[in-house]
């Protein structure tokens, strides 16, 4: 009879590739990152370069037997999709390539069992029940790996202190302490070779507390801060690293989308534990489709807003150059605004991609509404691309202010006044720095890519129209391109629907809307 066999070391080599950094490193990230998600407050490490050992003993829940033994199976997890920081176990499944043996312990209530685990062939890494070392004291894991290299990174102190301030830099950060309590609430000691790691801030010339809230939640969703020196810094501290959980994820300004004007002068750090829920599988990236997708998308704006305000404080900005775009363009992106502004509510999951500005209500479409009189209040020709983000009152706490009632909005005059009024009874707000064309919303930009099937892709908070595509350039010839960009920019946002059918009828009430919109606003023509 004919059976499935497996190359252990070419998948173990596969899942090694998966990881940007080195194999000693992903190996101690996700043994911590493991001992955190079971509820570990000590982590003891022992690295000794003359037995070429590597050790680790928590104080987490521990494992029963039943769940050690799944523990050796490489297809098999008890973790579900989207909780905890950990991969799995991969970082002791990665082991095997950099070990002779490893022997787990694991101690929970009245269960106290060992194994020993190796990789004797490429299709064969037998394991065997041991008696417990006697490593773990009450309760918790304890992973001891028998190095292959005697001058492996794992078996240097200062390599493995390094990489935990390094990756886990936010539980050692005193500022991070008030955000990670909910999480940790007894606090995370870490210790390598019997020294405790000291808690440490870094000590900037400059420096800026951020705190993030995401929605209309009252209570931060987010925190950290910025810091800036009058020199460029060291190349692993530039950028705004964002973690979860107390995990660095990534580091820098691209994952932002926004940039200071000296980027090698600027750090920082933000801890926003609900993206935990968003992060891939191999936990290194976020997931930027479905409902995690919109969540990562929805604090990813929510901190864009924070460091762009200050940046602008600092005067680091970067002043984007204004290009002044074909007024047709100007029109479609204020009419697919609208769209999305009026199916936010079906659809909850755009709300993430609807830049809300101040003033601004929720307009109506349809023949009822009233759409045949020019776009409406709160959207003045070419405010779309030169309206600056929403800054809330409160810039201490970082609210957000909620939109004014409609009653109220059909008071204020649709003509912006020049210069505030002297002698009035109430001070008009005053203007928080100048005007950015920068737009948090959703944007549509065009590309070329011979070859791509899709007509559309999103990426991160902009759509991109491939230009190439066959079905762009038939409606590019027959003058009906408008309809196509709609088409594309709901296919591309298609997938953040929950379920299929709700991908089918997103993009069926889109178009009927924009359809709405399109037929409603005036155009005005070149004579």
């Amino acid at each position: 009879m004919a059976e499935t066999r497996v190359d252990l070391l070419h998948l173990l080599e596969d899942l090694r590739d998966a990881y940007p950094g080195a194999v000693e490193e992903t190996i101690l990230t996700e043994v911590i990152a493991n001992s955190l998600d079971s509820g570990a407050t000590v982590i003891r490490i022992s690295a000794d370069s003359g037995r070429a050992s590597f050790t680790t003993v928590d104080n987490g829940s521990g494992m029963p037997r039943r769940d050690l033994r799944r523990y050796h199976d490489l297809a098999a997890s008890t973790k579900a999709r989207g909780q905890g920081i950990g991969f799995a176990g991969v970082g002791i499944k990665l082991a095997l390539l950099a070990c002779k043996e490893v022997v787990t312990e694991s101690r929970r209530g009245k269960s106290h069992v060992a194994s020993s685990w190796h990789l004797a062939s490429r299709r064969r890494a037998p394991w065997r029940w041991i008696p417990p070392p006697g490593r773990v004291d009450r309760q918790g894991t304890a992973v001891a790996l028998s190095l292959s290299d005697s001058l492996s990174p794992l078996a240097d102190p200062g390599f493995v202190e390094s990489a935990i301030r390094r990756h886990y830099q936010p539980l050692l950060d005193p500022e991070c302490e008030g955000i990670l309590a909910p999480l940790y609430p007894y606090g995370v000691a870490f210790e390598v070779n019997g020294v405790i790691l000291a808690k440490e801030a870094y000590a900037a010339t400059e420096r800026a507390p951020l705190t993030i809230f995401v929605g209309r939640k009252r209570k931060p969703s987010a925190a950290g801060y910025l810091y800036r020196e009058a020199d460029p810094l060291p190349e692993e501290l530039r950028g705004l690293a964002v973690s979860t959980y107390g995990k660095i994820i990534k580091r820098g300004w691209d994952w932002l989308g926004v940039s200071p004007s000296a980027p090698e002068r600027i750090g920082g750090l933000v801890e926003v534990p609900m993206l935990s829920a968003a992060l891939t599988l191999n936990k290194a990236d976020f997931i930027r489709t479905g409902a995690r997708g919109a969540s990562y998308l929805a604090a990813r704006k929510a901190v864009q807003e924070v460091v762009l305000r200050q940046l602008a404080a600092w005067g680091d900005a970067r002043e984007e150059p204004h290009r002044e775009r074909p007024r047709a363009m100007r029109v479609m992106e204020r009419d697919l605004e609208r769209v999305l502004l009026d199916l936010s509510e079906g659809f909850p999951l755009l709300a993430s991609l609807v830049e809300q500005r101040r003033g601004q209500r929720r307009l109506p479409l349809g023949p009822r509404a009233g759409f045949g009189h020019g776009p409406g209040p709160g959207f003045e020709d070419g405010q779309v691309e030169e309206s600056e983000s929403t800054v809330p009152e409160s810039a201490d706490t970082g609210e957000s202010t909620p939109p004014a009632a409609p009653q109220e909005q059909r008071e204020i005059p649709p003509q912006r006044p020049e210069e505030p009024q002297r002698g009035s009874g109430a001070a008009l707000p005053e203007t928080r720095g100048e005007r950015r064309p920068l737009k948090l919303g959703l944007t549509v930009q065009f590309e070329d890519r011979p070859g791509d099937l899709e007509p559309g892709r999103l990426v991160e908070s902009t759509v991109f129209i491939n230009r190439a595509h066959p079905a762009y350039q038939r409606a590019a010839a027959s003058r009906s391109e408008g309809y196509h960009i709609a088409l594309s920019v709901a296919l591309a946002l298609a997938p953040l629907a929950v379920e299929p059918a709700g991908e089918h009828a997103f993009v069926t009430a889109f178009l009927a809307r924009w359809g709405q919109a399109v037929s409603g606003t005036p155009r005005r023509r070149k004579s």
